[in-house]
């Protein structure tokens, strides 16, 4: 630990360093059996951490960047028996709590920064495709993660059995964060009254998406909202009317905010609700138009102006491009062959680390998978990757 702090600036205090990360894991339960432990469990960590950035996809992976980086890794890590073998990471992995090793994530990521003013903190879930085991009749591990919109960095996560108990697992997830004047939105899984009550509990504003499975509340936003906002004449004006052209592809979105009808029956008693938003998107893809328009409605306990949750609504969406979509394509997380639920379920948290420390090069206008490969290939970049600070 000692030779890390040295290697990491000397002990200087980057609250968003790998650093940071191991001083938060420094109390991790070492689960493995007391007597003689050849490899200590911060090398493994760091190591796995490291090669994780660097491309690794696999245990034996591990064990070759840190056989290739030896010389390297023991100027800041004690390795008293050298670099541990890949059934050692699988075995470790295997072992580590995953709840305590994800309190001490989340700890880590609220410690390097306080969250901006009004920023969209989407909340989001991913299944993990090749997680199934059909000897143990083990399904797909699903997870749900906790999105940072404006800093780029992933919060936290949790794991559900099945789709259907996100509910269950998201206030969980809420429960460990800073959400302090920050906007939540979710998508539909997570428009529950339990779940709105529990935002603004920890001081924030929620954005939810509202869909048919609400039923009744559903059928009075729609017939309202037609009234109101998509008839001839109708009383509300869109508040943002705006063209995306993208790809061959040109959207038209109109915003339509709605506060009275926070006031309709079926919504009586959802908490805190102060209005209802109304997106409609026309699609023309290379001249042919969409004649369908598709129309969203979202539930908000939000004061902002329509023009901010028109923005929020957008931005929700980043979850899935910039941690969903890295996760499968930069990082193939659904091609890894890892059975085990528990080492799954590390191996997630530390593509989030590798994510978190990856991303923080802000200037730089290679893509994060070349990021990946030059830590792997350069040693300094990999130092500048831990410590937070990225030379010009």
């Amino acid at each position: 630990m000692e030779g890390f702090r040295v290697f990491l600036l000397n002990g200087r205090d980057v609250r968003m360093s790998a650093k940071k990360l191991v001083e938060h894991c420094a109390g991790l339960d070492d689960p493995r059996c007391n007597g003689k432990i050849e490899y200590l469990l911060i090398d493994i960590l760091v190591i796995a951490a490291c090669a994780v950035i660097a491309d690794a996809e696999s245990w034996v992976d591990m064990e070759l960047y840190g056989e290739q980086k030896a010389e390297w890794l023991a100027t800041f890590l004690a390795l008293p028996n050298g670099i541990p073998a890949h059934d050692t990471f699988r075995r470790v992995f295997m072992l580590i709590d995953p709840k305590d090793f994800e309190s001490r994530f989340t700890a880590w990521t609220q410690a390097f920064a306080q969250s901006t003013s009004r920023e969209v903190i989407a909340i989001g879930g991913k299944t993990v495709r090749s997680s199934f085991d059909r000897s143990r009749d083990q399904g797909l591990l699903h997870i749900v993660s906790a999105w940072a919109s404006e800093r780029g960095w992933v919060l936290g996560q949790r794991q559900v059995d099945a789709k259907s108990k996100e509910i269950r697992a998201i206030p969980e997830l809420l429960d460990t964060l800073d959400l302090k004047k920050t906007i939540v939105t979710l998508d539909a899984m997570g428009c529950q009254r339990a779940i709105a009550n529990k935002i603004p509990e920890r001081g924030a504003d929620y954005l939810v998406t509202l869909k048919a499975n609400q039923g009744k509340i559903f059928a009075a936003v729609r017939q309202h909202c037609a009234e109101s906002c998509f008839t001839v004449g109708a009383r509300h004006r869109p508040v943002c009317d705006s063209f995306d052209e993208t790809h061959g592809r040109v959207v038209r979105r109109r915003v339509f905010a709605c506060p009275e009808a926070a006031l309709l029956e079926p919504l009586r008693k959802w908490p805190g609700l102060k209005t209802v938003v109304a997106v409609e998107s026309i699609r023309s893809i290379n001249g042919s138009q969409k004649t369908d328009p598709d129309i969203r409605y979202f539930l908000s306990s939000c004061s902002d102006s329509p023009e901010v949750l028109s923005k929020a609504i957008r931005r929700h969406w980043a979850i899935e491009n910039s941690l969903h979509w890295v996760l499968d394509v930069t990082f193939r997380e659904d091609d890894c062959r890892v059975r085990d639920r528990t080492a799954v379920r590390n191996l997630a948290l530390l593509r989030k680390i590798a994510i978190n420390l990856v991303r923080r090069h802000h200037n730089s206008k290679t893509s994060l998978g070349g990021r990946r490969k030059r830590a792997g290939w350069n040693n300094e970049y990999m130092r500048q990757a831990l410590t937070g600070i990225f030379h010009a």
